[in-house]
C-alpha cells in the first residue's frame, strides 16, 4: 500500500513538473505571440490538434462597454489597440537603409544614428555636433546624409522641426511649378499663414498641405499601439468592477484520445498534451489573479483617479514567486479598460529595476526639466544619460520619452520654443 502511495506522488510530481515546465515560457509570451511560445510543444505530438483563436473576429471579443467608453491620446487607439500589431516604424525605416540612399558605411552609419534619434512623434532631435565630434565627421556631410531622409517613406520622417517636415513633403507631392514657391512661403511663416489668402495659387497650396502628415510619423502612432490586451478590466451594468480573461482570443488544443495505435509513445504524447492544456489553465489562473490584485491596489485608478504605488515584491509575495520572475510574467501583457489599454507593468512602480521606482525617476526627470537651459534644453538622449547614471539602471531613450508623454513634458525642441516665447 505504502509503495502505491509512493507510486502515485511520484506521478503527480512528474505531473506538475511537466506542466510547470511548459508553463513559464507559456505564461512569459504575450497573447499573441502565444502559438508561438507552444510550437515546440505541439510540432512532434500527433495526437495534438490546435485551432487559433486569431480565426474570429477579435473586436467582438471585447466587451461593448470597454470601446464605446474607452478614453485615448489617439483617436482610434480604442479600437485600433485591440488588434493585432504589423510592422513599426523602425521595421520600415531599416528596410530602407542601403543603396540608393544610403550606400556606404559612413551614410548607413549616419541614418542609424538619425533613426535612433527620433521623438516621439518622428522628429530628429539627435546631438549632431557630438555625435559628429566623436566619429570624426563633418557636420555638413551629416546634414547632406539627414537631408536624404527627405526621400525615405514615410515622408517628413527624420526632419529637425514641423516647417522641414513639410518642405520634405511638399518635395514628393503633387504641387504645380507655379504654385511651389508659395508653398515655401507659406510653410516658413505658417503663423501668418492668412496674409497669403489672397495670393494666386492659395487654394491649391492649402489643399496640398492638408495632404500632409502631422506629425510625420502619425500612421505609425497608432499602429505601435495595437496589441492584444490578455485582460479586459470595466464596470458591468451594475456598475460592479469586472475582471475578465481575453479567453476567446487563446489557441484551443484538441488531444485525440482515440488515436488509432495502442503503443507508449502515443500513451506519452497524450500526457504532454495534456500537461500543455494545463500549463494553458495555469496562465489564464495566474494572469486572472493578477488582473484582481491590479483591481484591489489600483482600485482609484479605474474609477478616474491616479495609479497608486504597487511594488513586483507585493505581487510576488502573494504568488510565492521571486519578483524577476513576476516582472517576466507581466512583461508584454496589457490590460483594456475604460480609460484606454496600458501594459500590465504600467501599473507597478519597480517595473524598471527591484531597488528603483518608475515614480522616483519620473519625480527626477521633472526636476532636470524645471532646472534645464533655457537656451539649450536637454534632449531624452541627455536625461537618459543623467538617469542612468544617477539610479544605475539601464534604459532606452523610448523609455523617456513614454515618461515625458505621461507626465505632458514637450520635447526638447518644442520647450526651446516655449521658453522663446515666454521671454
Amino acid at each position: 500500500m505504502a509503495a502505491l502511495r509512493q507510486t502515485q506522488t511520484v506521478e503527480t510530481k512528474h505531473k506538475l513538473s511537466n506542466t510547470l515546465r511548459n508553463w513559464l515560457p507559456i505564461l512569459h509570451s504575450s497573447l499573441s505571440d502565444l502559438g508561438e511560445a507552444m510550437a515546440p510543444f505541439i510540432e512532434a505530438n500527433p495526437v495534438v490538434e490546435v485551432e487559433s483563436g486569431y480565426e474570429e473576429n477579435f473586436e467582438s471579443k471585447i466587451p461593448r462597454k470597454i470601446i464605446s467608453r474607452a478614453v485615448s491620446n489617439s483617436r482610434t487607439e480604442q479600437i485600433e489597440a485591440l488588434t493585432i500589431q504589423h510592422r513599426t516604424l523602425y521595421e520600415v525605416l531599416d528596410e530602407q537603409l542601403g543603396a540608393p540612399l544610403f550606400p556606404t558605411p559612413l551614410s548607413q552609419k549616419i541614418a542609424n544614428y538619425v533613426i535612433e534619434n527620433l521623438d516621439e512623434f518622428g522628429y530628429y532631435e539627435g546631438e549632431t555636433e557630438e555625435f559628429c565630434n566623436a566619429q570624426n565627421i563633418e557636420i555638413a556631410e551629416f546634414e547632406k546624409i539627414r537631408l536624404r531622409f527627405a526621400h525615405v517613406e514615410p515622408v517628413g520622417i527624420a526632419a529637425k522641426d514641423l516647417a522641414e517636415s513639410f518642405i520634405f513633403q511638399l518635395d514628393s507631392s503633387e504641387i504645380t511649378d507655379e504654385a511651389y514657391p508659395l508653398a515655401l512661403r507659406v510653410i516658413n511663416d505658417m503663423q501668418n499663414i492668412h496674409n497669403y489668402s489672397k495670393e494666386s495659387n492659395f487654394s491649391e497650396v492649402m489643399h496640398i498641405l492638408s495632404s500632409f502628415k502631422n506629425p510625420p510619423n502619425i500612421e505609425y502612432q497608432e499602429e505601435s499601439a495595437q496589441i492584444v490586451p490578455d485582460l479586459m478590466i470595466y464596470f458591468n451594468e451594475d456598475e460592479n468592477i469586472e475582471v475578465k480573461l481575453n479567453d476567446a482570443y487563446y489557441p484551443t488544443i484538441h488531444i485525440d484520445t482515440n488515436y488509432g495505435v495502442e503503443h507508449e509513445f502515443i500513451s506519452q504524447k497524450i500526457k504532454e498534451a495534456k500537461s500543455l492544456v494545463d500549463a494553458l489553465d495555469m496562465r489564464k489562473a495566474t494572469l486572472y489573479k493578477v488582473g484582481l490584485m491590479i483591481v484591489e491596489y489600483q482600485y482609484e485608478f479605474f474609477t478616474g483617479g491616479s495609479i497608486m504605488p504597487l511594488t513586483l515584491k507585493t505581487l510576488a509575495d502573494e504568488f510565492g514567486h521571486n519578483p524577476s520572475t513576476i516582472s517576466r510574467a507581466i512583461a508584454n501583457k496589457y490590460i483594456a479598460c475604460d480609460r484606454g489599454t496600458f501594459a500590465m507593468k504600467e501599473f507597478f512602480t519597480t517595473a524598471i529595476d527591484e531597488d528603483v521606482s518608475n515614480a522616483a525617476i519620473k519625480e527626477y526627470l521633472i526636476s532636470l526639466v524645471k532646472e534645464e537651459s533655457r537656451v539649450k534644453p536637454l534632449s531624452d538622449m541627455k536625461l537618459l544619460a543623467l538617469i542612468e547614471e544617477k539610479f544605475k539602471v539601464k534604459m532606452v531613450r523610448r523609455t523617456i520619452a513614454k515618461y515625458r508623454k505621461q507626465l505632458n513634458i514637450a520635447g526638447s525642441s518644442e520647450r526651446k520654443k516655449l521658453y522663446q516665447l515666454g521671454t
